[in-house]
């Protein structure tokens, strides 16, 4: 549940939290619609009133000091109490109200939510679900931090005050139009043949940037980079119009093939890794009943990825 719009948070432990996670007060700005200047303002009142900086700007990034950290985790600590009090006093409720915050990944949302959410509703047509679309790595810390009940995300480590509920393992695999060359063959195609492409990569925000550069690591297969980009959708986009070829696993993209607009070609390089999807949750005991329903709908739909 979001406690800043409950009003059990002021706007300034939330601002402070918020440029905590992200390292940036533009990033916060743009995250809650406001001017930098505002945030900009709070954080330094909140510094002049504990009379101790508690952000040390490293490499164009705001890093926490000691005092800050120390701040940050006991916010944490207070934050997971009043959710472990709303879980307790929703389940007082049952399963007829209830709000579920879902941290989830771009290709996660267009790809499982809408099915997900439809069948849950008709089950559960009282309770809300929150979705924030966002990066892999952030949506295990809103998971971590008590600002989420759930994540889906891809290859995560999953932290002390959260679980792993459910994951799948998803191949890798090029995406191109029909006709494209890569698809003559009929068959999955090997990174070398991939030489001369002009690819769309995603950026450091997302896990598939990374797997794709491992993949590239220490071959001497050599493409071009045509754009680069942290939007999921834009790259389907893009890839449908022939502009450029991506790299992804096909969630996300299932409409997209299955009304002929792209074709998922599998990888066939030996020892290439597979991507995991996990669906991450707080602690059994900070769970609530409506956060449980949501996630063994997620689980289920998740199972059907393995087919």
């Amino acid at each position: 549940m979001d406690l800043h719009r409950l009003g059990l948070v002021s706007s300034r432990v939330h601002h402070f939290m918020l440029v905590a996670r992200l390292g940036s007060i533009r990033q916060a700005a743009l995250s809650l619609n406001v001017a930098p200047s505002s945030i900009s303002r709070t954080i330094k009142q909140l510094e002049e009133d504990l009379d101790t900086p508690l952000f040390e700007r490293t490499k164009q990034r705001l890093k926490l000091t000691s005092a800050g950290e120390l701040l940050a985790y006991h916010i944490g600590q207070s934050t997971g109490e009043m959710n472990r009090a709303l879980t307790e006093i929703n389940d007082l409720h049952g399963l007829r109200r209830g709000t579920v915050t879902l941290a989830v990944i771009e290709s996660a949302a267009r790809g499982l939510l809408p099915e997900v959410l439809a069948g849950f509703w008709v089950r559960h047509p009282e309770i809300s679900v929150d979705v924030r679309v966002t990066g892999s790595q952030e949506a295990v810390d809103l998971v971590n931090q008590g600002e989420a009940d759930l994540a889906l995300a891809f290859d995560v480590r999953v932290p002390r005050n959260a679980r792993r509920l459910a994951s799948v393992a998803l191949p890798l695999g090029v995406l191109v139009p029909p006709g494209s060359a890569l698809t003559k063959e009929n068959r999955p195609v090997k990174a070398y043949e991939l030489a001369g492409e002009r690819v769309i990569l995603s950026d450091a925000s997302l896990t598939l940037g990374s797997s794709v550069e491992q993949m590239f690591s220490g071959s001497f297969v050599e493409f071009s980079r045509r754009a680069r980009t942290n939007s999921i959708g834009l790259m389907i986009d893009l890839a449908i119009r022939g502009l450029g070829t991506i790299l992804q696993t096909r969630l996300g993209v299932q409409n997209e093939i299955s009304r002929g607009h792209l074709v998922f070609i599998p990888l066939a390089d030996a020892g290439l890794g597979l991507r995991r999807l996990s669906l991450i949750a707080r602690p059994k005991g900070e769970a609530s009943e409506a956060a449980l329903a949501l996630s063994a709908s997620l689980t289920s739909t998740m199972e059907g990825l393995k087919s």
